[in-house]
């Protein structure tokens, strides 16, 4: 197995090329969209979601092709969502990725309408993907639909809104955290799974997986949002508590929001113990993802 920086790395370079194929070159009419689209799709995520994508495709015996743009289709939705996420509206945040976001540069009307592009053109990356055993496209289009919909992505953006300011019990915030951050991080691991036909305890074990990864990644970015700088995080530190929202630290403390993460790490690598060796990237990255400072 490849040392995981050097897969990291090779992952980003052949998402991001596959990203550059699917989008309309920046020159397309009208240039505007495609411009802030593209400005903000390659302004230097992690690509995690569609690593983890990759990742649980392999694990389950499949082939990079036919993960590849399912991977690219939840990474347009994800970077649809910062981009939501940073208007004045929202959490109003000025920097992200390291760089100014959406509506600073382009303005609040272009950046609403290049998130709302990048959602739209998700659904035809996978409209266009190839089914996989007891997986259709169309059961790809409602995994994609129901993780990025009210009842999962856009139901935790919605808590975090309405809970701004009041006080918000652990199971609140487990709540907004399951579907603001898990759903879509679990839904690029399931779609993985589905591209390569996974068996329905394959698939079982992924979800498991996802949620539990899903919510330690949450626990350590709360506790990097009150622990890093804006230098380090590439985005504006410390934005959580000068905007009243309820993090884990807070309601927590630090020492058990540290446990809580290990916690959930632990209940992930756990989950995909049954897939055997083929799913040590996946155990790899738990252990990263956990460990990051940024």
């Amino acid at each position: 197995m490849t040392p995981l920086k050097t897969y990291l790395q090779s992952r980003c370079r052949q998402v991001d090329a596959a990203l550059n194929r699917f989008l309309p070159a920046a020159s397309v009419k009208p240039p505007t969209i495609h411009k802030a689209m593209r400005y903000s799709l390659f302004a230097g995520g992690k690509r995690l979601r569609p690593i983890l994508c990759l990742a649980a495709a392999e694990a389950c015996g499949g082939r990079e092709a036919d993960a590849m743009p399912l991977a690219c289709a939840v990474e347009c939705i994800h970077t649809y969502s910062l981009i939501h996420d940073d208007l004045p509206c929202m959490d109003n945040d000025d920097f992200r990725r390291g760089k100014p976001t959406s509506h600073k540069v382009f303005g609040e009307g272009i950046a609403v309408l290049a998130g709302d592009a990048l959602l739209t053109i998700a659904f035809e990356i996978v409209a266009k993907a190839r089914g996989k055993g007891r997986y259709t496209v169309a059961d790809l289009t409602t995994e994609v639909a129901r993780a990025s919909g009210s009842l999962f992505l856009v139901a935790g953006q919605v808590m975090d809104l309405l809970c701004e300011g009041k006080k918000v019990s652990h199971s609140q915030l487990r709540y907004i955290h399951e579907r603001k951050t898990s759903a879509l991080l679990t839904c690029s691991i399931r779609l993985g799974g589905m591209s390569a036909g996974a068996s329905s305890a394959q698939l079982r074990h992924l979800t498991d997986f996802g949620y539990n990864l899903g919510m330690a990644f949450q626990v350590i970015d709360d506790i990097l949002d009150a622990t890093q700088t804006s230098e380090q995080l590439g985005k504006t530190a410390g934005k959580d508590a000068k905007a009243g929202k309820a993090t884990y630290p807070s309601i927590l403390g630090m020492e058990r929001a540290r446990a809580e993460a290990d916690r959930y790490t632990q209940a992930a690598v756990k989950a995909i113990a049954a897939l055997g060796p083929k799913a040590a990237r996946l155990e790899q990255l738990a252990d990263y993802l956990l460990k990051r400072q940024k």
